[in-house]
């Protein structure tokens, strides 16, 4: 008969020699008793029983005999304060395969403990040293750990492997010689309250698919990261794992794409990254904090993600943040701080988005972007950077909203090489200078305010472009806005206030427009216009100038229309040689006026000074384009250009349409010169034709046509398509298309086949995001620029129809039909005048019948073919004469019919 209570011992009447023994006598839901001394068997436990310790901890130890010295396989058994030693075979200490049985207060020698198939025990204030792994937790396992001890561990303290998924709290894992925790396979589980350290590898290592949640754990003083994440393949299926709330970028419904989840976790004193990902690797930090991390606080690389929000990186031996290959660092509040390098550092293809989080006292440039990499800033604040504020190299494109920059050592915001910048609502203050763009995009500079400077507040490089906009420049040591030598400047609705220098500097062979900007308090001249340089101020104030407001250097032609100058000693001073062109411009209160009385103010009453001929370089509203070596070019001849436009070859119908949207624009300027309001006009248009139908060619000519009748500053043509206007991921497109945009102002912006950027049955499409930013730009800058959208004709009617704002914008379309075999007979003729050929009357037969039998399908190229054939005969034609001995004139530059390439070797 069972009874409920059994004692195991060495003596004793009653008494079980081994614990198999009591386990066996013992009824269901007994007690086994196991009096101090050394137990040398394998026990297993599969009723639900309880085998305690007689005389509390450290007074038994279960010796494993072979195998492991306890095994689970089922019930709800407890062992309570036994010490439990694994064999000499090298095998688990204890090996749980099933059951819910509980280890309360043991201690595990030796070897590990090992939790596997469907079991789910609990395990209480446990202690577990001297073994390769601590634990081992495998299978389906779902373990319950609180509280207990992992030391003198020589491999990881914790493996989870296949899908296990623990629930563990309060466990401290101390000097591993391996990882602290190591999750692979499909593993989960959750971490609470836990302290790891001085790990040999990586505190919380994470590898494949595994998904763990670590909250308020602590990860410190590690020979490898504090985190390392990895993944051979992206993705996570809905509902696995723990779900963040969503992010930007994240669909609503979707499940967010994370895998490793730290909550209020605090990792310190790593000898390498605080948190590192590679591969697919997914991480969300919330609330941690990352300290005296050895190299970077976060690093990303590959492909991988982090997602960071409310944490905080401190005193990283090196970079705060790094993110390079095609990873993806979103970091969402907290603060980096006292870096040994840059507070920010992204390159590569990489995307880094800061979003109200401060970056404080960086060693190096506070945030820097170099190669491909795409950063986004929003809110936060930058103070304190050793070097640069902001630093963007390499093909990078920065976009920051309502940033704040503080006492940067440098410069706030620098942009060079062929990097990008739209900065909007920012606040650069207290810095060396505010910025500087030496690259050469056209950089957007919106509703910003500059101030407090050591220098110069904007500093535009050698050939360097900007868009001001509603800006204020202020508090500076020097000049308040530079623009160098051959740079391109439009500012509209700005201030320039207080200045150490002049208010503009405007160097030689620069082209700026400045409109509707208050200039006053400088210390020196309002606007300075260097020698040979050129400037169009329109609706501008200037007043309180030191120097006078206005200085031309010899050969400068600035254009001031509807300017005022007031409240200052002078208003103007001319070099000797200076030929600026004044219209409806007035001084009021100025000591020493140079413009001639017309209307009893000092004003101008529509009179002008050094007027010059109507069409050159400097004309009212004109900005002068730069020619070759960045000199002046004057507009060109309206009808030379005419011509060039009826000289082409075929496209009688775009020639009429050009030609009468040419006689508008006249009629247009001249309405406005007598006051009248100007007719309607569609700037914008629509090339519809199939390709190799001139459409480039026509559109570069209309921008020169354009700039002849002082429409367009400048009247080049941008050249662009979808891959230059869509971005690869959420938040990419809006900055390329301003990029390409930006650089198109005063000019023609040509969008080849422009279809596709609305495919037809793909609504979610990037392209609508380019196309509706297009749109806002058209409007925002609707007299800088022409923009041209071309492809096939059957396919724009659908781009048109693809936001409710093209087809207002595009309202007029020019067709471009194909070519007859005249027209290509025709372009060949004159590929061939222009090479110094001669085309036989036998040839010319011969090519005609050639072109006719040309298949007339979407192959077929139109100019292209024909040019194609030209440079096919050339071809034919020198390996028919190369051996010729002593070729005449006539025998190098006549094509015969034989320099036809066979129909079949003439592959469209």
């Amino acid at each position: 008969m069972s009874s409920a209570w059994v004692k195991v011992g060495d003596r004793g009447w009653g008494t079980q020699r081994t614990i198999t023994a009591g386990i066996r006598t013992v009824a269901d839901g007994g007690v086994v008793s196991v009096a101090p001394g050394e137990y040398r068997e394998s026990v297993v436990l599969d009723r639900t029983v309880t085998v305690l310790a007689e005389k509390g901890p450290d007074t038994v130890r279960v010796i494993a005999s072979r195998g492991a010295a306890i095994t689970v396989t089922a019930g709800a058994g407890t062992l309570r304060e036994l010490g439990v030693e694994a064999g000499p075979d090298g095998g688990p200490a204890v090996l749980m395969t099933g059951g819910t049985a509980v280890l309360d207060r043991c201690t595990v020698t030796g070897g590990h403990v090992e939790v596997t198939g469907a079991a789910a025990p609990e395990l209480r204030d446990c202690r577990f040293r001297q073994s390769r792994t601590g634990l081992l937790l495998a299978g389906d396992s779902r373990a319950t750990i609180r509280g207990g001890t992992l030391a003198d561990i020589s491999g990881p303290g914790v493996l989870l492997d296949a899908g296990a998924a623990p629930d563990v709290s309060g466990l401290s894992i101390a000097g591993p010689g391996g990882d602290g925790i190591l999750a692979r396979g499909l593993a989960r589980g959750v971490f609470e309250d836990c302290d790891i350290a001085a790990a040999g590898g990586a505190g919380l290592r994470v590898t494949d698919g595994a998904k763990p949640l670590l909250r308020r754990c602590r990860i410190r003083d590690g020979q490898a990261e504090g985190v390392h994440v990895s993944a051979a393949a992206p993705g996570d299926a809905a509902g696995e794992g723990p779900v963040p709330a969503a992010g930007p970028g994240e669909g609503a419904g979707q499940a967010a794409p994370v895998r490793t989840t730290l909550e209020a976790c605090e990792i310190s004193g790593t000898a390498q990254a605080g948190v590192a990902t590679v591969a697919h690797g997914r991480v969300l930090l919330r609330g941690c904090r990352i300290e005296r991390a050895g190299t970077a606080g976060i690093l990303a690389g590959d492909r991988s993600q982090v997602r960071a929000e409310t944490t905080m990186v401190t005193d990283a031996a090196n970079t705060g943040l790094v993110v390079r290959g095609e990873a993806e660092l979103t970091v969402q509040g907290g603060e980096i701080t006292r870096p040994g390098g840059n507070g920010a550092f992204a390159v590569g293809q990489a995307r880094l988005e800061l979003d109200g989080c401060d970056l404080t006292d960086t060693a190096f440039a506070a945030v820097h972007l170099g190669e491909r990499a795409a950063g986004t800033l929003r809110g936060g604040r930058i103070r304190g950077s050793s070097e640069h504020g902001i630093r963007v190299t390499g093909s990078a494109v920065l976009t920051a909203d309502g940033t704040r920059i503080e006492r940067s050592r440098l410069t706030g915001i620098v942009v060079e090489e062929h990097g990008d910048a739209a900065l909007t609502g920012c606040r650069i203050a207290d810095s060396r200078t505010g910025i500087t763009l030496r690259a050469d995009h056209r950089a957007l500079v919106e509703d910003c305010e500059v101030t407090g400077l050591g220098r110069a507040g904007i500093e535009l490089g050698p050939s360097a472009g900007a868009v001001l906009r509603n800006t204020r420049i202020s508090g500076t040591g020097s000049a308040g806005l530079v623009a160098d030598e051959n740079s391109l400047l439009i500012a509209r609705g700005c201030e320039i206030a207080d200045t150490g220098g002049s208010g503009i500097v405007i160097k030689a062979g620069a082209t700026p427009e400045i409109r509707a900007t208050t200039i006053t308090r400088t210390a020196s001249n309002g606007v300075y216009v260097s020698d040979g340089a050129h400037l169009l101020l329109e609706d501008c104030t200037l007043s309180a100038t030191g120097y006078p407001a206005l200085y031309a250097g010899a050969g400068a032609d600035p254009v001031l229309s509807r300017c005022r100058f007031q409240d200052t000693g002078q208003d103007m001073l001319l070099a000797d040689g200076a030929e600026p062109t004044f219209e409806d411009c007035e001084a009021v209160r100025v000591t020493t006026s140079g413009l001639p009385a017309g209307d009893g103010r000092g004003g101008m009453a529509g009179t002008r000074l050094a007027i010059r001929a109507a069409g050159q370089a400097g004309a009212p509203g004109v900005r002068p384009a730069a020619g070759p070596g960045g000199a002046p070019e004057p507009a060109e001849d309206l009808d030379s250009l005419l011509s060039e436009l009826h000289q082409l070859v075929g496209l009688a119908r775009v020639k009429r349409d050009v030609t009468t949207l040419v006689s508008l624009a006249q009629l247009v300027r001249k309405r406005e010169d007598l006051g009248l309001p100007p007719p309607p006009i569609s700037r914008h248009l629509v090339f519809a034709g199939n390709p190799g139908t001139g459409k480039t060619t026509v559109a570069r000519l209309y921008g020169r046509l354009l700039h002849a009748l002082g429409m367009l500053a400048t009247g080049h043509l941008v050249e662009t398509d979808r891959s230059d206007l869509v971005g690869e991921y959420v938040g990419h497109t809006g900055p390329k298309t301003q990029a390409v945009f930006r650089r198109a102002l005063g000019g023609v912006l040509f969008i080849d086949e422009a279809y596709a950027l609305a495919p037809r049955g793909q609504g979610g499409d990037f392209g609508q995001e380019a196309i509706a930013t297009l749109v806002k730009l058209m409007e925002d800058h609707r007299d800088e620029v022409v923009v041209i959208a071309a492809g096939y004709p059957a396919d724009m009617h659908h781009f048109t129809s693809a936001n409710p704002g093209l087809a207002s914008r595009f309202s007029r379309t020019l067709t471009f039909d194909d070519y007859s075999t005249e027209d290509l007979i025709g372009i060949i003729a004159h590929q061939a005048a222009g090479h110094r050929y001669e085309l036989a009357e036998p040839a010319i037969a011969a090519v005609t019948g050639f072109l006719d039998r040309l298949p007339r399908d979407e192959k077929f190229g139109n100019g292209r073919t024909a040019r194609l054939l030209f440079q096919r005969m050339t071809e034919r034609h020198a390996q028919r004469v190369v051996g010729l001995q002593d070729p005449t004139k006539a025998a190098l530059s006549t094509l015969l019919p034989t320099d036809l390439p066979d129909d079949h070797e003439f592959a469209l």
